[in-house]
């Protein structure tokens, strides 16, 4: 009876020890949305302050506090297919442990030179530059050599290949090209770095660069040269005492891509060299060569500057077939062929290098443009001299008249009078017209009137000269309109122009002659 009790007494007190919880939970929701309504009053009323939303924390997911992967336990610089099980051997981390950026044995004072060999294939010869001097050429590049700290153990005894982010890591050759301009590697997608180390230690280090070089050009022969150019190749800190570079498999170290081609040019071979280079502030240093020569394509110039060049001067010729009294058509046919050739000259020394020798382009152009302002010359003297010569024919004309109307001339019996008449090459249809009618008398040369003696000399002259006595008889008047039945004019053309006709176009071909064979000989 006693434990009945107070079981009962102790189930009563958790039943209002439970109420009065409940109770207060309920006071407690209650009292905070009256002061929430109240804070929301107060703020709509007074517009001071914000009211913030509380987080809705069932959208949110837990996450686990332990991190998925370890960042600093992995090298994602390797490629992912072996990466994982020589990470699980810590090989790299093994390998790179201590290893010093230096020349491998460099510590020790009399350490051997570290051979380095090298091949290049030549992908592509992009330009040849006359005016800079130069050329540009993208090839692949490979280095060849042995360092002890990369050795590894491996079952199958296959190399590992990584890209370029491993280069600075390790020691590698610091190749460089001799006398170069601009250079770079390659880098779309990534740098075209290729770093391929085998278990023995043999490391293979491949590059794609594309550099411009200067190339020492002679263009005394020019367009029908050949030019030798050279990429020179030499490590820029290691002399021949700590680095040796040599070709790894001799003239077989250089290969080419059949396809090259240059629109200017005809690549004829490619070939390699070595010799040592001395500097006389750090010593001697290996230097690798790559030599390739190339012959310039004639045709092209043929077509825009010999032919050109060559017509201008025949065009010049023409004028020798003109009258020399067509002083507007000679003179303009002249002055269009020199201005012509001015412009072809300077068309080609814009496209050349200022250099201060004579080149085979410039022998011909000029002698061209001698034998074009030749020409203008020659018409200058032959109107000069056909001035001169008027003046003369026209003074002995006026002291024939007067020696004549102070002499009497004979007379020829049935005719009523006689006329005196001097004719020379230059005559007009209106002067042959004022003879019909005339009937036919005696003609008599120079030598048979008399004339002084100044007078006699200019019968020197290149143009010939007659007196033609015509004899006048009394039907003249009305049988004015007969032709001529014997009367000789005799046309000349001036002596000058008749020799140019052979002249020039003769010596223009033995220039020509002795131009083509002399170059293309020696070429």
């Amino acid at each position: 009876m006693p434990y009945l009790t107070k079981s009962l007494f102790l189930f009563f007190c958790l039943v209002v020890t439970g109420e009065c919880r409940n109770h207060g939970h309920r006071v407690r929701r209650w009292t905070g949305t009256v002061e929430t309504a109240k804070h929301g009053t107060e703020t709509a009323n007074h517009g001071t302050s914000l009211t913030k939303k509380p987080p809705d924390v069932t959208k949110n997911r837990k996450l686990k506090t332990e991190q998925l992967l370890k960042v600093d336990d992995h090298d994602f610089t390797m490629r992912p297919a072996f990466g994982e099980s020589w990470l699980n051997n810590n090989i790299i981390n093994i390998q790179l442990a201590g290893y010093t950026l230096y020349r491998q044995d460099r510590t020790a004072a009399s350490g051997p030179a570290i051979p380095v060999g090298v091949d290049v294939q030549v992908e592509s010869l992009d330009s040849i530059s006359e005016v800079d001097m130069d050329f540009t050429m993208t090839l692949y590049l490979r280095h060849y050599w042995k360092d002890e700290r990369l050795t590894f153990t491996s079952s199958t005894n296959k190399s590992m290949t990584f890209d370029g982010r491993l280069v600075k890591k390790i020691w590698v050759p610091d190749v460089f090209f001799v006398h170069s301009k601009r250079s770079f590697i390659h880098d779309t997608t990534t740098d075209n770095i290729m770093l391929r180390v085998f278990p023995d230690g043999h490391v293979l280090y491949s590059l794609r660069v594309t550099v411009t070089a200067a190339c020492n050009m002679d263009f005394s022969r020019f367009p029908l040269d050949t030019q030798t150019c050279s990429l020179e190749l030499e490590s820029y800190a290691y002399t021949d005492e700590d680095l040796m570079l040599y070709w790894k498999s001799g003239d077989e170290s250089l290969s080419t891509d059949d396809r090259i081609s240059l629109s200017q040019f005809l690549i004829q071979k490619f070939h390699t060299t070595s010799h040592l280079a001395f500097y006389s502030s750090t010593g001697w240093y290996n230097r690798l060569y790559i030599n390739f020569t190339l012959r310039r394509h004639i045709f092209f110039f043929l077509l825009q500057t010999y032919f050109p060049a060559t017509l201008m001067v025949m065009l010049s010729w023409v004028s020798f077939w003109i009258d020399r009294r067509a002083v507007p058509a000679r003179v303009s046919l002249g002055i269009t062929t020199v201005l012509t050739m001015s412009t072809i000259i300077t068309g080609v020394n814009a496209s050349m290098p200022r250099v201060s020798y004579i080149k085979a382009v410039d022998i011909y152009l000029w002698v061209s443009f001698v034998f074009v302002f030749l020409s203008v010359l020659e018409y200058a003297a032959v109107n000069y001299l056909s001035t001169v010569q008027d003046r003369r024919e026209r003074k002995m004309r006026d002291e024939i008249r007067e020696r004549a109307r102070s002499q009497s001339l004979p007379c020829t019996c049935g005719m009523s009078q006689t006329r005196t008449m001097i004719l020379d090459g230059n005559y007009s249809e209106a002067d042959t017209n004022s003879l019909a009618g005339y009937t036919s008398g005696t003609m008599v040369s120079e030598e048979d009137v008399e004339m002084p003696h100044e007078v006699m000399n200019e019968k020197q002259t290149p143009g010939e000269h007659m007196v033609v006595h015509l004899s006048v008889s009394s039907e003249s008047t009305t049988t004015k309109k007969k032709g001529i039945r014997a009367l000789k004019i005799i046309q000349n053309t001036h002596a000058i122009d008749k020799y140019s006709r052979m002249l020039f176009p003769g010596s223009y071909i033995l220039f020509n002659f002795i131009y083509w064979c002399s170059y293309c000989i020696g070429a």
